[in-house]
């Protein structure tokens, strides 16, 4: 029984996107391991405005982000492309902190709740 529980693009270990009632729940995504902070950012932003897309949403209704540094030292160059990347007046509730990713050549994850239109 699913209890209004969507999930899509599920493997064995996850599903990149579960809905449940009007929440949209995203698995962590990233950018393109070796790439630099600034292109591995575009790449995950990119990959977070498909996966809210193929499910019914958007990124200006995002409600809240998790945001994963493989170091503090990349906080700003990733503010600045986020900044220019979500919609004016649509800032979702966030968090970020500094952790050890799945891989070394990653430096950035997201993790997104947001409603469904």
């Amino acid at each position: 029984m699913s209890h209004g529980i969507q999930r899509f693009e599920t493997g064995r270990r996850m599903s990149k996107a579960v809905v449940h009632g009007d929440t949209v729940y995203l698995c962590g995504q990233v950018g393109i391991p070796g790439e630099g902070i600034e292109a591995q950012t575009r790449e995950a932003l990119s990959r977070v405005q498909t996966l809210l897309e193929s499910v019914g949403s958007d990124k200006s209704r995002m409600l809240q982000v998790i945001i994963w540094l493989k170091s503090m030292e990349h906080f700003n160059a990733m503010n600045e492309i986020w900044e220019e990347w979500v919609p004016e007046g649509t800032a979702p509730a966030r968090a970020c902190g500094q952790s050890a990713l799945a891989s070394d050549d990653l430096l950035v994850e997201f993790t997104v709740t947001a409603a469904l239109k």
